[in-house]
């Protein structure tokens, strides 16, 4: 076998390996409680998972978001509103008009889910 080829398997390998491990990865990136609010709407209770750390620090500097705080594990869901499924990540609305925010799910190429 060629040392070419034998890299090529290893990419394979590790690229199949990756996929395999990124749900528990996901998983284990635990949520992020913020309150949401930009120029056309808000402010909403939101969490979003799964997300880092990092990411929910940033959630929280967004616009004009604030109060972000990481968590381990998934966002609570007791009082849920109806959630943004952005594929990624999940955004958890606590409070708002359902209808409203189902129009504003979409424009974040997202499918809205009623609890």
């Amino acid at each position: 076998m060629t040392t070419k080829l034998k890299g090529r398997l290893l990419t394979v390998a590790l690229i199949a390996a990756g996929a395999m491990a990124s749900p528990a990865m996901a998983e284990d990136a635990g949520h992020c409680k913020y309150i949401q609010q930009n120029m056309f709407a808000g402010p909403f209770k939101v969490c979003e998972m799964p997300i880092d750390a990092a990411k929910c620090e940033d959630l929280g500097k967004t616009d004009e978001n604030k109060d972000a705080v990481h968590a381990a594990g998934a966002c609570p869901t007791e009082g849920l509103v109806g959630t943004c499924d952005k594929g990624a990540t999940k955004l958890l609305y606590f409070d708002g008009e359902p209808s409203g925010l189902e129009i504003g799910c979409g424009f974040q190429a997202g499918t809205w889910v009623n609890p």
